[in-house]
């Protein structure tokens, strides 16, 4: 029987490579090991060191990542600034609470002083999003393969039609995730990256204030837990306060975030959204183990980092992450 669908798989992953979702398709591991051998080395030591005095770094950073892989592939384009004819990713709505810009224009500034024009700003940003997340346990939590290179093109109306927002369903999450090769299971162990970082209230106020038009809360929302969300956002008009989106653990990366969801105290419709398939429910389940969500996350970011890469004499190496080469 094995041997009866082995050219049906073959065939499957082959369509997957023509289609632009072949994991890891031209990325390798050390791939400036001659080029720029001290690379990786130089990326770990800024973003240690920012991280060391910005513990909201780490959210951050693996935000930025998953905001510009999603939206062209892992090609930096969410680093590029608008133009006089042209509104770039970053000012897009969905983009514009991203932070670390500066950290990345920080190791870019270091690495081209070492190397100039051998590092993309892609493996940069997929670099950060790791080394970010290392510093708490002072080793890398997963494995980050490079030979990105930087795309030409940042349209803002690409971001809004690409990016999943907080207030998405599991069906919408669901299709969204399976546009860029990414399953149910990676749609699960990539949402527990929520269990870092800070939302603003706009994010999810209407859960609190307005969910159906009638001034109600969301039913699927704890009420003492929306209560407590209340004496924070005040007003659905509030988009300046910021609530950690995992209660007592917001700055730990662990997998205390499924327990929240569980508890029906997902901050994001996105989050409760979860548990109301039989599936992604029984695999919110299995990450309460922290070593599980752990090898599951390193998997499936590893997944992430390769949608649609430039890889070969694709793209470009920006020389400045903001900038296209001229």
């Amino acid at each position: 029987m094995r041997t009866t669908y082995l050219p049906l798989l073959v065939f499957g992953l082959a369509v997957l490579c023509v289609v632009g979702v072949c994991q890891a398709g031209g990325l390798r591991k050390n791939f400036y090991k001659t080029s720029c051998p001290h690379a990786e080395e130089i990326v770990k030591n800024v973003v240690w060191k920012r991280v060391a005095s910005d513990s909201g770094l780490p959210a951050a950073l693996v935000r930025m990542h998953f905001h510009d892989c999603f939206v062209r592939g892992c090609d930096a384009s969410v680093l590029l600034n608008s133009t006089k004819n042209n509104k770039a990713e970053k000012d897009a709505p969905p983009n514009l609470t991203l932070d670390g810009f500066a950290v990345i224009d920080e190791v870019k500034t270091a690495v081209e002083k070492a190397c100039p024009g051998v590092v993309s700003c892609s493996d940069i940003i997929a670099l950060a999003a790791r080394d970010s997340v290392a510093f708490q346990f002072k080793k890398p939590m997963w494995e980050v393969l490079t030979g990105r290179r930087d795309g030409t093109v940042s349209r803002a109306s690409e971001a809004v039609s690409n990016i999943p927002p907080p207030t998405f369903n599991f069906a919408s999450l669901k299709q969204n995730f399976a546009k860029k090769g990414l399953t149910v299971h990676d749609l699960v162990v990539l949402s527990g990256a929520h269990t870092i970082g800070q939302a603003h209230c706009n994010s999810f106020s209407k859960r609190l204030y307005n969910f159906s038009g009638k001034g109600d809360a969301d039913p699927s929302l704890d009420p003492k837990y929306a209560a407590f969300l209340r004496t924070k956002c005040r007003s659905l008009s509030d988009n300046t306060t910021q609530v950690f989106m995992d209660p007592n653990s917001g700055v730990s990366f662990d997998s205390h975030y499924y327990a929240v969801v569980k508890q029906h105290k997902g901050l994001f419709q996105s989050d409760a959204a979860l548990l109301t398939n039989k599936i992604s429910s029984k695999i919110v389940t299995e990450l309460l183990n922290q070593n599980t969500f752990f090898t599951e996350f390193a998997q499936s970011m590893k997944k992430m980092g390769a949608i649609e890469v430039l890889t070969g004499s694709s793209g470009q190496v920006r020389k400045k992450c903001a900038v296209v080469n001229p």
